[in-house]
């Protein structure tokens, strides 16, 4: 097990530094000039040039991000004199447009995106899999076949619409929940569940359907292996045969998918964000492009990718205890 977590660690390190080179080089390309962001709208060319030295963006593009690697666990300073600014550890570069460390910036954001992911995944994990596990114990019923049909057509729904609807209905014609706002769960937590309730549902939907149809598929594949059978065979309750033989060997894809999907959702959830106005990562991100603020968008997309393989990093880690076949493995 030692060997397996120093493996993994050392590949998913390989891996964050791999996307942390593409995209500083993609980043580097880009027409816009972090000098003139930092020198101001009112500023000369001679003046650009010289930020540009002081930042050394002049410098070859290994060392620039030989430096960007270096600053992020040992802080870095952008310019010189009484134009230096300081970026403390972890350094992920600095917003000259906000006038903050693009680290600060994602951690403001950050409880709002993960209140927000967690819940979700909460919501439509209990959902989906509970729907894909009726419909395969129950296949080629009215049940399955009703389960199925309502899932192809939730999922054909477009998150902005499902936020829309719910908006409407909801919040402005019947006035059930507040207009969701985020606020944070040691202050309040019943008004906590009361704002996120709706983006939850909004962004558990759509999953929750793919999760019952990818369950549906596991199960009764599942319930087909021999060892189930010889369960069955030995007189043991049905109910244990699902639960301790069929389910959780089941659950191994469902498993991987859930890391992924919580992973990308933990820096943020654009579309959501950005319909109900939740100042989270994904807003944050959003807002970045459009300012073409280039250190934010940098980092929101390293942090994604540190979620995500960090996620699936866990996920391996779980399938002894998800599946026993993986122990014998």
């Amino acid at each position: 097990m030692i060997g397996f977590l120093l493996r993994r660690t050392a590949a998913m390190l390989v891996t964050l530094l791999v996307i942390c080179a593409l995209t500083f080089a993609v980043f580097y390309l880009l027409p816009n000039d972090p000098a003139a962001q930092f020198c101001g709208k009112d500023c000369s060319v001679e003046r650009i040039v010289l930020v540009r030295q002081q930042l050394g963006l002049d410098d070859p593009l290994i060392v620039q991000f030989g430096r960007y690697v270096v600053g992020i666990f040992a802080g870095q300073t952008f310019g010189t004199g009484q134009y230096a600014v300081s970026c403390d550890f972890p350094c992920f570069g600095y917003s000259f447009q906000s006038a903050q460390p693009v680290w600060d910036l994602m951690m403001d954001r950050l409880p709002t995106s993960a209140s927000l992911a967690v819940g979700a995944a909460v919501l439509w994990l209990g959902l989906g899999v509970s729907a894909g596990v009726l419909s395969a114990l129950r296949r080629n019923s009215w049940i399955d076949r009703t389960v199925m049909v309502g899932t192809i057509g939730i999922a054909a729904l477009p998150v902005y619409f499902t936020a829309m609807i719910l908006l409407y209905v909801v919040v402005t014609l019947l006035g059930i929940l507040p207009y969701p706002r985020y606020i944070a769960f040691t202050e309040n937590p019943g008004g906590w569940i009361a704002n996120l309730i709706l983006p939850w549902i909004t962004l558990a939907l759509i999953n929750a359907a793919i999760y019952a149809r990818m369950t549906r598929s596991s199960v009764i594949e599942t319930m087909a292996e021999p060892y189930v059978r010889t369960a069955r065979a030995k007189g043991l309750r049905e109910r244990r045969v699902v639960g301790r033989h069929g389910l959780r060997p089941a659950l191994t894809p469902v498993a991987t998918m859930l890391g992924m999907d919580l992973g990308g959702l933990l820096a943020g959830a654009l579309i959501t964000e950005s319909l109900f106005s939740l100042p989270g990562v994904g807003k944050l991100f959003a807002d970045s492009l459009n300012k073409a603020d280039q250190p934010v968008i940098m980092g929101i997309t390293l942090l994604a990718s540190f979620f995500i393989v960090t996620s699936n990093l866990v996920v391996d880690l779980l399938y002894a205890w998800i599946d026993p076949r993986a122990r014998l493995a």
